[in-house]
């Protein structure tokens, strides 16, 4: 019995540690988003509305780094408790690869054509306007967010989450304190509004590359070298394709999915996306500890998978959905005590007020839909080489249910917007009997390393 409660305590301190750190990313991240929307709430509904809408490419662009930098995570965590370092560098330079050419395309399109990036979301020539000065400046950012994710996702990968926490805390509080200085105009820099938070985000980015760097220069194993790049492995190479697409694949048809429903509120008029712009912020808080324990579960499932111990990972992935339902629980309360004070403090319409206050309540169980998909897709699937089962079950879900309800109930039924927002909300629950269904039958766990690579 002693030594059962040892091995639990062990399990709850691996967890913390790599919790805690994690977390606080996301909030610092959370943080610039939400100081964004404070902070534009002083310019103008419209600027709060065209940074919203442009950001759903940031967002799209996120779920490729999250999808690659995962991948490259399922084999990492794996191989590092393998004790095979080589095969770390090679994974890294392989997702190095993938990200850079997105990151460029994506740089491209945001240089070159940033009109008709926005009138994807909306037809209003001030939304779009402003938008596009916003695209534009940020192309710079996108190139250089590509290289940071991958070489950060590597590092928590290995444990070096406090490394990575750092590196964002950096470019986090640089970004806010920008934010500021280019949206007011202080300390006698020009008033640039929307664009200012362009630029803000652009340099701190800039910034957070070359702190990498310097953190490479210093470490005594895995560095930022594009010369990783070119170690050659077929094996490890089809691993990576074989695991990281799926992974790549499931959250681009997410995170894409998901952009759709701001296409369904931005054509449903500026209200609805200005309150929508609010509660992303405030659902991103309430969804800051899931999603920290979906992120360091996978690490600690994958290492010990890497060391062969199956069954502590088939009894630790219970203890870690038992943690993952107390969070979801807990980031509904966040959101459900945070809803009087955002509604006491933003400064919208009357009608996107009421629009704002429905959709935090809607958003106070939905939260828990999305921790619990979050910690057994991201999570324990990926820790065992599992990413095909997501691809699947994320790809009917959102592409044959949830944007096509969206899109009918907006557009054919023409519902009303919280009616509409509803629908939207319950795509995280659809898709539940499934997920946990596949869960309780064990074909996501897998050692997926090998021996004599090199």
């Amino acid at each position: 019995m002693r030594m059962r409660n040892n091995l639990q305590d062990t399990f709850y301190s691996q967890i913390r540690r790599l919790v805690i750190p994690i977390v606080i990313q996301n909030l610092l991240s959370a943080a610039v988003n939400s100081a964004d929307v404070v902070m534009l709430n002083y310019v103008g509904q419209s600027s709060i509305s065209a940074v919203s809408l442009a950001s759903q490419y940031a967002s799209v662009l996120f779920m490729v780094y999250y999808g690659l930098g995962t991948g490259a995570t399922m084999l990492c965590a794996q191989y590092f408790g393998k004790g095979d370092m080589k095969a770390i560098k090679a994974v890294e330079g392989i997702a190095l690869r993938f990200s850079l050419a997105i990151s460029s395309a994506f740089a491209l399109a945001a240089l070159a054509i940033p009109d008709l990036m926005m009138t994807l979301f909306t037809s209003d020539p001030e939304l779009i306007r402003l938008g596009s000065s916003y695209l534009r400046i940020l192309s710079v950012s996108y190139l250089c967010w590509g290289i940071i994710e991958i070489y950060l996702a590597i590092l928590r990968s290995i444990g070096r989450v406090v490394i990575s926490t750092s590196l964002n805390a950096l470019a986090f509080t640089l970004n806010i304190f920008l934010n500021a200085v280019f949206i007011f105009g202080l300390f006698g820099a020009p008033k640039l509004g929307v664009t200012g938070v362009a630029v803000a985000t652009s340099t701190s980015r800039v910034i957070e590359l070359i702190a990498c760097f310097i953190v490479s220069a210093l470490s005594r194993d895995i560095k930022l070298k594009f010369s990783y790049m070119f170690i050659k492995n077929k094996l490890l190479f089809s691993d990576f394709v074989k695991l990281s697409l799926p992974a790549l694949g499931n959250d681009v048809a997410w995170g894409v999915a998901f952009s759709m429903y701001s296409v369904i509120i931005g054509h449903m008029g500026s209200d609805a996306v200005a309150a929508n712009s609010f509660v992303i912020v405030v659902r991103n808080f309430g969804t800051i500890l899931c999603f920290g324990i979906a992120s360091a579960g996978g690490i600690l499932l994958g290492r010990e998978i890497g060391e062969n111990r199956l069954e502590d990972a088939k009894n630790d992935a219970r203890k870690l959905m038992k943690l993952t339902v107390a969070s979801g629980a807990l980031g509904g309360l966040i959101i459900l005590g945070a809803t009087p004070f955002v509604l006491r403090y933003a400064s919208l319409s009357e009608t996107a007020m009421h629009y704002l206050k429905y959709m935090l309540l809607i958003n106070t169980y939905y939260v828990m839909g999305a921790a619990v998909n979050t910690t057994l897709i991201a999570g324990v699937f990926r820790s065992g080489g599992d990413s095909r089962f997501g691809f699947i079950c994320d790809t009917i879900d959102m592409w044959l249910y949830a944007v096509p309800l969206g899109f009918f109930a907006a557009f054919v039924l023409k519902l009303p917007v919280m009616w509409v927002y509803f629908l939207l909300c319950t795509d995280e629950f659809v898709k539940w009997p499934w997920v946990l269904k596949h869960y309780k039958s064990n074909k996501w766990l897998h050692n997926i390393t090998r021996d004599n690579l090199f």
